[in-house]
């Protein structure tokens, strides 16, 4: 069994969280220029072992696809066609940033830290793996 793997994708930088091999522990890996992901991508894979991609699916309030889909939808496109033993997950995202921005602070770091969009875009990611693990998609 493989690692499930999270991606809060950016135009400008994506924030990659994983499982432990046991699939029990969530947490975040990194955050990287979003040009710098396919290699990254390619260089854990050849790492570690991972099963499952999940990446977040940007809504807006009423359901419908956010403006960040365009890029999204291609990215999510080529993930399955470069990595078809891998299964692609697009999993909601509504409310990660808040929640993360939330997170940040309740952990008591201190304010010119939680400027660090590097950190909240980790922290996204860590959250949206949660969720993906919580839902009945995943426990299907």
């Amino acid at each position: 069994m493989g690692r499930i793997l999270a991606i809060d994708y950016g135009t400008k930088r994506t924030g990659i969280a994983v499982t432990d091999i046991l699939r029990i522990v969530p947490g975040g890996l990194a955050t990287v220029a979003t040009h710098q992901l396919p290699e990254f991508l390619a260089s854990y894979f050849a790492r570690e072992q991972v099963d499952i991609i999940v990446v977040g699916y940007p809504t807006n309030m009423n359901g419908e696809d956010s403006a960040s889909m365009k890029q999204i939808r291609p990215f999510v496109e080529k993930l399955r066609k470069q990595y078809p033993d891998k299964q692609v997950v697009s999993f909601d995202e509504r409310f990660t940033s808040v929640i993360a921005q939330r997170a940040i602070i309740e952990a008591g770091i201190h304010k010119m830290a939680r400027r660090n969009k590097a950190l909240v875009d980790e922290v996204s990611a860590t959250i949206i793996l949660e969720s993906y693990m919580e839902s009945k998609e995943y426990k299907s």
